[in-house]
């Protein structure tokens, strides 16, 4: 088909969204029956109210700088198209000529496209309708894993690593330190926190993940076995993390216009903050939780090499296929990780759209709070090489302390029955 195109950024930014945005404008610069590449701006929302710009008139300069640009340059939303927004796209569609569309995003942004796929099919329109993934939670079906997970999974390991080293050294001040990730009802990025680790007693001890319910009772054991080993504590948490009931840790919750709820800073109480409560509390410990929100999320000083370099192939390849198919999703399939060698093929937006990859038993410890070597074995080739840091070879290590006393406040928790760890534990 001879026209024009039209890209996206939709959903969270990542650090290498705007290198996708690259790969499709310099793809489609060779299209010789593709005049011209618009974009939106602030995504779907911002097609509706006709905020298009001539990406074509940008310079090869420029283009080229997206690649070392954080974030979503075209702007992005969370606006969920409605049944009755379909006609106003189709008829904007028509009035730019644009026969191939763009959409870098999630699940949800998956949805939107196959949507606008589906009614300009029914109404005789043809267009060529091609997504590219992104997420910093890795939580998109079909692909071995997303843009931006990467780079956010090397953002979470330095910051642990880094806030481990705080912690370690005050720890004649404060005894512990929770680290919160983002992730929504995944743990990819929470469980990223253990390539921090360059040896036994490192950042972070515990990791608990929204895949694995925990209970107060479990959460107060665990610290305790790790403070009297080592003398103070760091956990890694999943914003989603829930307890033995279902129920979220965070409290109240909020939703976006897609129905997620989110758990961060904004929905009050997160679950670092509960869980920072609860152990001050009932183990009489000093400590600090880190909720990082976004920045996880644009932190491109961090940037993995693999992620830039497969988020920019990911984008020239969503052009060559709307060339010839519609309703797909290019997608990474990693052939091996030693050496790391990969395919980009495509899924069909429908087996992504509005679903979840969580994190496999495989890649999870049996107690729940922790991860495993197989996990790292997938982890560490995305992600790259890691800083190590000095260690004074006259300094014993620190796990093989022995006779730490626990300031348990209230009760020996060995002593304690669970029936005892309700919901009031937390009141307030």
């Amino acid at each position: 088909m001879k026209g024009n195109a039209i890209v996206g950024q939709s959903g969270g930014p990542t650090c290498v969204i705007n290198t996708s945005l690259a790969g499709v404008i310099c793809a489609v610069a060779k299209q010789t029956n593709i005049q011209n590449i618009y974009g939106m701006q602030f995504g779907i929302e911002g097609m509706l109210q006709e905020k298009i710009i001539n990406l074509s008139a940008e310079t090869p300069c420029i283009i080229d700088r997206l690649q070392e640009t954080p974030s979503s340059i075209l702007g992005s939303c969370r606006y969920k198209v409605k049944e009755s927004d379909l006609e106003k796209i189709l008829t904007i569609l028509k009035k730019y000529d644009i026969r191939y569309f763009f959409m870098i995003g999630g699940n949800d942004s998956m949805d939107t496209i196959s949507r606008i796929d589906e009614y300009c099919k029914r109404a005789r329109y043809e267009i060529n309708c091609v997504g590219i993934p992104k997420t910093v939670d890795n939580d998109l079906c079909h692909t071995d894993f997303s843009p931006g997970y990467p780079s956010a999974a090397k953002y979470v390991a330095i910051s642990v690593k880094q806030a481990g080293r705080l912690a370690r050294d005050m720890q004649r001040a404060s005894q512990f330190v929770i680290h919160q990730t983002v992730g929504r009802d995944t743990g990819w990025l929470a469980a990223a926190a253990a390539l921090a680790r360059q040896k036994e007693g490192d950042a972070p001890h515990l990791i608990y993940m929204p895949e694995r319910p925990l209970s107060k009772a479990q959460l107060l054991s665990d610290v305790k076995a790790c403070y009297k080993k080592y003398g103070w504590v760091s956990i890694s948490c999943g914003e989603g993390i829930v307890w033995e009931n279902g129920q979220p840790i965070s409290e109240p919750h909020i939703a976006d216009n897609f129905s997620n709820v989110e758990f961060g800073a904004a929905s009050g109480c997160s679950s670092a903050m509960v869980l920072h409560a609860l152990i001050s509390q009932e183990l009489g410990l000093l400590g600090e939780f880190q909720i990082t929100e976004s920045l996880q999320m644009a932190a491109i000083d961090r940037a993995s090499k693999v992620d830039l370099e497969i988020a920019f192939a990911l984008g020239e390849k969503a052009v060559e296929i709307a060339m010839y198919a519609t309703n797909e999703m290019v997608a990474i399939n990693i052939i091996s990780y030693d050496p790391l060698h990969y395919e980009i093929n495509t899924t069909t937006l429908n087996s992504v759209a509005n679903k979840t990859k969580v994190m496999p038993d495989a890649f999870i410890c049996s107690e729940g709070n922790d991860i495993t070597a197989e996990f790292l074995q997938y982890l560490k080739p995305i992600v790259g090489e890691m800083p190590e840091y000095l260690e004074l070879k006259c300094i014993p290590a620190l796990a093989e302390k022995e006779n730490i006393t626990v300031p348990l406040k209230l009760w020996d928790i060995e002593t304690m029955t669970a029936n005892f760890y309700d919901d009031t534990l937390i009141a307030g």
